[in-house]
């Protein structure tokens, strides 16, 4: 196996692609399907310069990258020109909480008003004679597209006004054709009222925009998990010593305090001290790093042991953390949602079936009676086919009929319901998946980045061998209790599992920093840290394990090797993606050599190492800017930001809440293999989706013509709306008996 040594990315053109000076984000409001997104996303790619533009439907972010800064008025104009608002401001946590409270309730009275609307349907066309018939339809329909219902009108008119369609469309002429079939009806024209449909259809629309605002609700949680990081206030030190001030008023220059336990508040730099600081926040590992004068530290890593004086060099946004917060946002912005194949067909689609409804009223209306001896034909076939209904009559008949059979009741369907039986699968496989469209887009990951610790490792070091007698082993673990290093939590952890318990009373104890612990028992000095001479364990630290030396009055005794171990499946689990013309790639905070190591035992070719948080979005992009779909693997804060930027980010169900709130797939009991499961679940639920639209569509092809001439009843059309809607639940329910 050949290894390659990759480092951070520093291309030039890497650099100038994403180059923070020339790239802006905010909110695009007024968006309700892939269509909208498609329609702003072509607007911002007409502006000079722009050379990457990505909108997110879910999170109503976007993101603009172009070789020189572009004015927000230009951005704002290029948007409104297609309907839509743009805001500097990302939506709050409780604009969205609102937005959700606000689509659940639109859902609950729709589906209200619609359910005993359908009864009344179903008993009607029993024929059960239900008194005020028209007068139930007619305010039930009403109440359902003029209440619940005003947002979809409103998102149609948006799109009719700036002339383009959207899903909205069809929906609204739809609905508002079927219910003016109920107004004529009162009148007295010979006419069939179609009002039931029309509550049917506004209430499908209204379920998939509920669906839509939870998952703005649960994206939202993520900047705020980043937020409770933060310290609010810092030690300054004055001339009248410490002073503990709001982190506001802290400036570059100042010098700070931070104690033993503390989180460091602000970026800068050690002048002063020495200490063992956890930065897993950064780079993903459990091991605290010995940091001392002119190392740099950044806000919200955590002092374990130590007293540090440091000169703080960057604060406000410039800090880590807040830089943290801004390229997750960023990062929530170029997930572009997989564009459903319904979506896209729905651009000619729409517009298609509206001329062809007005096409079919036309003729019917101009040429009625050219085509009346073909109506009289038909009728000694089909009993319900009227005969002399008048021009208007069966123009509007057959305009109306047109339209509701058109409506994509089995279409709109056919997405979801696919998703919702893969969902019920991936749970029973321990896989849950947070964002449908990650089983759509699984099927394409061709690249897979992953982290090391806690993704190909166990994430806890643990004692995998030592050469030492069980007494001695028993003292030092006793020692070894007094240090809050991770290192001695394993061997304390060994020594209980392994050894049996005998009262052995340390007489004392001293921690060197960076170093080790001492202590005395019996009058003999112990002493458990680093090596003296590293050579003698050479083979074992390239095997990305850490030795522990253990000397008794300054004789060596003996020594403990301690390692993150490798997860039993890793190793078959990289081997099945690489059968599956899958390229896995490490992507870890850790050094090189560690990285190296484990890539090597797992099987895997290319690994970057030493990666900071920023640079492994950049890798992410970098391959997607090559054509690649990516898919990333991870656990730990410094994931989330890459998590959020792939195509499909997975993390780990035992790492950080905020990896897990970035991830659209979640496997909760942290075997890598479970990859594998997620592909698999990938490929058969999309090709029952895609049986879904050939069916949902082949009913439109078929239903479509015969309604245009006039020969298909509304209420056939329901049963065969119905029955093509049953046919997709059952279809989709099949996928539980394939996996």
């Amino acid at each position: 196996m050949s290894e390659v040594k990759e480092k951070p990315i520093e291309s030039t053109n890497s650099q100038e692609k994403f180059a923070a000076n020339n790239k802006v984000s905010f909110s695009v409001q007024g968006m309700t399907c892939a269509t909208c997104v498609k329609n702003v996303e072509r607007a911002l790619k007409k502006l000079d310069g722009v050379k990457y533009v990505s909108v997110n439907l879910a999170t109503e972010k976007a993101i603009v990258i172009s070789q020189e800064a572009i004015p927000m008025n230009e951005i704002k104009k290029a948007v409104a020109d297609v309907g839509y608002k743009v805001s500097e401001e990302m939506p709050t946590e409780d604009l969205i909480e609102k937005r959700f409270k606000e689509s659940r309730k639109d859902m609950y009275i729709s589906l209200a008003i619609t359910i005993p609307l359908m009864v009344v349907m179903i008993l009607s066309m029993s024929g059960v004679h239900v008194p005020f018939m028209l007068l139930i339809e007619l305010i039930g329909g009403a109440a359902t597209i003029f209440i619940p219902g005003r947002k979809t009108l409103k998102s149609a008119w948006i799109a009719l006004s700036h002339l383009h369609t959207n899903m909205d469309t069809l929906v609204s002429l739809g609905a508002i054709s079927a219910w003016a079939t109920t107004i004529l009806a009162i009148v007295g024209l010979n006419i069939l009222s179609f009002g039931t449909i029309a509550s049917m259809l506004i209430t499908l629309n209204l379920v998939g925009r509920y669906i839509e605002a939870r998952m703005k609700h649960s994206a939202s949680r993520e900047i705020k998990l980043l937020l409770s990081m933060k310290v609010d206030k810092a030690n300054v030190i004055t001339d009248d010593g410490v002073v503990e001030l709001p982190i506001e008023t802290v400036k570059i220059g100042d010098l700070i305090l931070v104690r033993q336990g503390e989180k460091i508040p602000l970026d800068g730099t050690i002048v002063e001290g020495q200490a063992s600081i956890n930065e897993s926040m950064i780079s993903g590992e459990p091991l605290p790093l010995l940091k001392s004068e002119k190392d740099p530290v950044v806000s919200g890593t955590i002092v374990e042991s130590g007293l540090l004086k440091i000169k703080v060099e960057k604060v406000g946004e410039d800090t880590f953390l807040n830089q943290m917060i801004k390229l997750v946002e960023e990062a929530s912005s170029s997930k572009v949602p997989i564009q459903a194949l319904a979506d896209r067909i729905t651009l000619y689609f729409i517009p298609t079936v509206f001329l062809l409804a007005v096409l079919s009223g036309m003729i019917w209306f101009f040429q009625y009676e050219t085509f009346q001896p073909f109506l009289i034909n038909v009728s000694n076939v089909i009993p319900w086919v009227f005969t002399d209904a008048g021009p208007l009559s069966t123009a509007i008949f057959s305009f109306v009929a047109t339209l509701v059979i058109a409506c994509p009741c089995a279409l709109g369907l056919a997405t979801p319901m696919a998703l919702v039986a893969a969902s019920s699968v991936s749970a029973k496989k321990g896989l849950i998946i947070k964002n449908g469209e990650a089983i759509q887009t699984a099927k394409d990951i061709d690249t897979i980045l992953m982290d090391k610790t806690g993704t190909l490792t166990k994430g806890q070091p643990s004692v995998i061998e030592h050469n030492l007698d069980d007494e001695t082993f028993l003292i030092i673990s006793e020692i070894e209790k007094n240090s809050t290093h991770p290192l001695a939590k394993a061997i304390v952890e060994y020594a209980h599992e392994h050894i049996k318990n005998q009262n052995v009373e340390i007489e004392e104890i001293e921690e060197i920093t960076g170093k080790g612990i001492v202590g005395t028992y019996k009058n003999n000095e112990y002493y458990i840290g680093k090596p003296r001479d590293p050579k003698p364990y050479q083979a074992f630290m390239e095997n990305a394990e850490t030795v522990i030396e253990v000397s008794k009055n300054e004789k060596i005794v003996g020594y403990i090797r301690i390692a993150d171990e490798i997860k039993s499946d890793a190793v078959e689990a990289i081997k099945q993606l690489k059968e599956m013309g899958m390229e896995p790639i490490m992507v870890t905070g850790d050094n090189e050599n560690t990285a190296r190591a484990v890539a090597k035992k797992v099987g895997i070719d290319k690994v970057f190492a030493n990666i900071s948080p920023q640079n492994k979005v950049e890798i992410v992009r970098k391959y997607q800017i090559e054509g690649k779909k990516v898919g990333m693997i991870g656990d730990g804060i410094n994931d989330a930001a890459a998590l959020k930027s792939s195509d499909m980010g997975i993390a780990i169900g035992n790492g950080t809440d905020l990896a897990i709130e970035s991830a659209d797939v979640i496997i909760s009991q942290g075997e890598i293999s479970k990859v594998i499961d997620a592909i698999n679940i990938s490929e058969i639920t999309f090709k029952k989706i895609k049986q879904n639209l050939f069916w949902a569509f082949f009913y439109n092809i078929i239903a479509i013509p015969l309604a245009m001439i006039g020969i298909l009843h509304p209420a056939i059309a329901e049963v065969a709306m119905l029955f093509s809607s049953i046919n997709v639940i059952y279809n989709s329910s099949r996928i539980t008996k394939k996996l």
